[in-house]
């Protein structure tokens, strides 16, 4: 078996990079990969909105330049881009929540659509640029829950606001690519990632987090939709897309302004499975409760067609099934029992970029 193509470090070292979103759980990892490389990180957040935090709990502010603010002020990212003159923008920072998109609409779209477009508005003009890739969604197709593999052409959508704000988002990066970047020859793209699980992630409404939190309470775990399928990947595995990507684009790559990223469709899997597997995992047992949601705007099937990232890239996810649950399990062991989760996490980091390593 081919060997999967890993973002490399000779690329990233010195770079000067603007992540967004770093304070939350992808943007965590992301920040620490970064830095791991060679990156000369700079975040751009509001602050952490749980606790505990991955930002905090594997110091991630030592990684990176930490600004605090928020994209919905113009001011905020025209001031964060003047700080670091980047070369490489990933642009993650976002209302990642569909059931808070459903209280909070009007914040949700401010946040994923004026927010990005704040961001490249003052992206404008920056000579250093290199490549910007805006992350949206798996879930800005338009769905009719027919449970088909959605490829990058295929029509977007969106029912809730969450999906809706990132379709939305996704049409304003194209408008700004062709008017102000294209004759610049500056890349600028966005990408798709399936949903994302790993160790640090304490979001509401989640379900790994919502299996740690029923363990450490003897709480029932709550299963609005068991029955659903979802793109599971471990966050690695989705940000060693991202970061492939953002070579290909800053080296040339031409006639690809998105990728999907996920694990094959071909194996849907449901909550309730990846559910069981997880408590499993965890080796402490819970019951489980199913309470369903009348009228719920959450989607029963979903899954991406990554196979165009895998033709362009080599990319492929290392970290399938019960590895992807074996790796997420052990970092919440390790927190639970008082270990260092800095160095947990780097650990995981520099295992993940090992060649030839097993992931299991």
């Amino acid at each position: 078996m081919t060997e999967p193509a890993m973002p490399d470090p000779a690329f990233w070292a010195g770079k000067r990079v603007l992540l967004t979103g770093h304070t939350g759980f992808k943007g965590g990892w992301a920040a620490l990969w970064l830095a791991a490389m060679g990156a000369e990180v700079t975040g751009l957040a509001l602050a952490p909105d749980t606790s505990p935090a991955l930002f905090a709990l594997a110091g991630v502010e030592g990684d990176a330049r930490s600004i605090l603010a928020d994209l919905r002020e113009p001011a905020a990212a025209s001031q964060a881009v003047a700080t670091c003159d980047p070369q490489i923008v990933l642009h993650m920072a976002a209302q990642p929540l569909v059931r808070r998109s459903l209280a909070q609409p009007a914040e949700t779209f401010a946040t994923n659509v004026m927010g990005t477009v704040h961001l490249l508005e003052a992206l404008r003009g920056r000579e250093a640029l290199q490549a910007i890739l805006v992350v949206t969604s798996d879930k800005v197709y338009a769905n009719n829950e027919a449970g088909q593999a959605f490829v990058e052409g295929d029509r977007l959508g969106g029912k809730d606001p969450y999906s809706g704000s990132k379709a939305a988002a996704e049409l304003a990066v194209q408008s700004y690519a062709r008017c102000y970047f294209e004759a610049r020859s500056v890349p600028v793209a966005t990408a798709r990632g399936g949903n994302v699980i790993g160790g640090g992630d304490f979001s509401e409404d989640r379900l790994i987090p919502d299996i740690v939190r029923a363990v450490a309470s003897g709480q029932p775990l709550v299963l609005r939709h068991p029955e659903a399928t979802r793109p599971w990947q471990h966050v690695l595995d989705c940000l060693s897309g991202y970061f492939l990507f953002v070579e290909a684009l800053a080296k040339g790559l031409k006639g690809t302004s998105t990728l999907n990223f996920g694990p094959d469709p071909a194996a849907p899997v449901t909550v309730g499975t990846v559910a069981d597997a997880m408590v499993e995992a965890l080796a402490h047992p819970v019951r489980r409760e199913h309470r369903p949601v009348a009228g719920s705007m959450e989607m029963t099937a979903l899954t991406v067609d990554a196979s165009r990232a895998r033709a362009l890239l080599g990319w492929q996810d290392r970290l399938t099934g019960a590895s992807a649950i074996a790796w997420t399990a052990a970092w919440y062991r390790a927190q639970s029992q008082g270990a260092d989760m800095r160095t947990f996490t780097l650990g995981q980091i520099a295992a993940y970029r090992t060649p030839a390593t097993e992931a299991s």
